[in-house]
């Protein structure tokens, strides 16, 4: 389960309100229809030429790709139905659309369209921030075990049951750890079922409502579930490579305004190398424009947010990522991919696999240049954080897929912009 519907609003109008065609036809109005009547006149609805047919046709496309992405792919994961991640999405729907007419030389209003991505922007906020306390899951929580981690969730109403009764209040569903049920509560959740009320496992609800899988209650069955797909794998390296190759003309002219700026600052070479450990616990070389000053003889360490090795070029392109770009090279080598848990170092792996159960099972796939922990965490300075960073990466292993990866390229993109985690 990626997420929890919301199941409690039964009513004919919370269902209306609440409702995918209601948002639909509320949000075309708003963010094409409105628009293009400010620009047209509302004549344009009753005989519009080629030319606005048009641009009605690929602005609707921009608002159902907006629409449908936050919708149905995105709020499918913990983080995707965000107000953060409101702005990257639009901009990079409408951008793609814009984008598509250009290459495509379709003639279209590129200030209709602009118009449209600034209503959707207005309107997909606005809904979110009506809506949002809707969407919150409501559970009633039977107490112990597991369910415990539950109630101290941050983000979800989770209500402790003094009694088996729900005493008519509507709920999303009701959680509790199976493993520790007695008779009378195995009833009750069975009566709940019956009576048409959701119920879940603790573990699941948190993973769903976290990101998170725990590390230190795996079974050898959610172990076997942490495999991802040969078809995925395959599909995801031919992407990798594509996008790597297609971004070239791009990011050529990035890195060597970096390498000049990195010489011009600090002595020392422009391309820093490593040893990491990558798929199947193998060490490769991994590759990262030089951020910090140049000590081959420094000891392996964490870089801390205000280390003074940083150098002020270093600042910035860390805060950018301009420094992962070399790694497109260790893409192209098939020891990385775009997405995937970030490669630590020998040292760093030997030391936590001691301390935390199961933690080389991240390498069951390839290493990423972002990934899940990465836009979800942030920065891991010790042990403890890092063990909840290896519970993302468990997450990103057992619900791998281009959906979830193209969220991360999202999230990836407002961390960017926000500085999230940047070291």
């Amino acid at each position: 389960m990626k997420s929890l519907p919301a199941r409690r609003f039964k009513r004919l109008y919370e269902q209306v309100l609440l409702s995918r065609p209601f948002a639909l036809i509320m949000g075309w109005l708003f963010s094409v229809a409105f628009p293009a009547a400010a620009y047209w006149g509302v004549q344009v609805f009753e005989r519009p030429n080629t030319g606005q047919q048009t641009a009605l046709i690929a602005t609707t496309f921009a608002f159902l790709l907006s629409h449908f992405g936050a919708k149905n792919l995105l709020s499918r994961y913990p983080g995707g139905r965000s107000q953060g991640l409101i702005t990257t999405q639009v901009v990079v729907f409408y951008g793609a659309t814009i984008i598509g007419t250009l290459l495509l030389r379709i003639e279209v209003s590129r200030l209709l369209l602009l118009a449209s991505g600034g209503a959707a922007l207005v309107w997909f906020h606005i809904e979110y921030i009506l809506t949002r306390a809707y969407f919150k899951p409501k559970l009633a929580v039977i107490p112990g075990g597991f369910a415990d981690e539950v109630l101290a969730l941050p983000n979800c109403d989770a209500r402790p049951l003094a009694k088996l009764d729900l005493a008519g209040t509507r709920y999303d569903g009701v959680v509790a750890d199976f493993q520790v049920l007695n008779a009378d509560e195995a009833r009750f959740l069975t009566a709940c079922a019956l009576a048409n009320v959701p119920v879940y496992n603790a573990k699941t609800v948190f993973e769903s409502m976290t990101g998170r899988v725990k590390i230190d209650r795996m079974s050898e069955n959610n172990i076997g579930a942490l495999l991802p797909s040969s078809a995925y794998e395959l599909t995801k390296g031919i992407i990798d490579r594509a996008i790597v190759l297609a971004t070239i003309p791009f990011v050529l002219p990035v890195g060597i305004i970096t390498a000049i700026l990195i010489r011009l600052e600090s002595p020392g070479p422009v391309i820093y190398t490593q040893t990491r450990i990558g798929r199947g616990n193998k060490p490769f070389t991994i590759y990262k424009f030089r951020s910090m000053r140049f000590d081959r003889e420094a000891d392996e360490r964490f870089a801390g947010e205000d280390d003074l090795r940083i150098t002020r070029v270093g600042r910035v392109i860390r805060k950018l990522r301009i420094d992962e770009l070399p790694q497109f090279l260790n893409v192209l080598k098939g020891e990385m991919s775009l997405i995937g848990p970030r490669p630590e170092q020998p040292s760093f792996v030997e030391e936590f696999d001691k301390k935390i159960p199961f933690y080389s099972y991240r390498h069951v796939v390839k290493p990423g240049i972002t990934g899940w922990a990465q836009v979800r965490h942030g920065y891991a300075a010790n042990s403890d954080e890092t063990k909840i960073k290896i519970e993302h990466d468990f997450y990103y292993i057992k619900n791998c897929s281009l959906t979830l990866d193209f969220l991360i390229v999202l999230l990836t993109i407002k961390t960017m912009l926000s500085g999230f985690g940047a070291r």
